[in-house]
């Protein structure tokens, strides 16, 4: 009978940790992208959503825009998760590699620019203490890991492209290139 009492206090303390971590995060990741959804919804409707597709057209125009400069613009300004929303004005067959770009580069720019991606900084911190302990320079390692993320983002980017095409070609469905369609 104690083996089963201890899995059942066992099993309700999972679910009680569960509940403790989700009430942190009511109070502290919630409201912030809340808060920038709200601000974000409100600057793009003081520029109109117009500006902004166009803007999003002129990104997804070509692969170095799309998977290189949007992705950085949009991570450095609204952080992990909310950069991955900027997508949203991208066209429909772009909308997999952006996303592809955008998930990668929130992790590969946490050491110089770590208010992109706080939830996983104690990563990039475990190693970035280990460099330290060499002697060696953290901030060398992070522009170097960005630098590298940059280009294996718009890789990630470009290849997600070829398998989407793939997929909706054996699928036999199309998705659109451009906004209008």
């Amino acid at each position: 009978m104690n083996y089963v009492t201890k899995f059942a206090e066992g099993f309700m303390k999972l679910f009680q940790s569960g509940g403790e971590t989700f009430m942190s995060w009511m109070t502290s990741i919630v409201p912030v992208v809340l808060m920038l959804l709200v601000a974000m919804n409100a600057l793009i409707a003081l520029l109109g959503e117009e500006r902004v597709n166009k803007l999003a057209a002129i990104s997804a125009s070509n692969p170095i825009s799309r998977y290189m400069i949007l992705p950085f613009i949009s991570a450095f300004m609204l952080g992990n998760p909310m950069a991955i929303s900027m997508g949203r004005f991208m066209p429909e067959y772009y909308k997999p590699s952006y996303v592809a770009s955008q998930m990668q580069f929130c992790h590969t720019s946490n050491g110089v620019f770590p208010h992109i991606n706080p939830g996983e900084l104690f990563v990039w911190l475990g190693i970035a203490s280990g460099i330290k302990t060499l002697g060696l320079s953290q901030m060398d390692l992070a522009i170097r890991y960005m630098l590298v993320g940059i280009i294996m983002n718009f890789l990630a980017g470009w290849i997600t492209d070829f398998t989407t095409a793939w997929v909706c070609k054996q699928q036999g469905v199309s998705l659109s290139k451009s906004l209008n369609s």
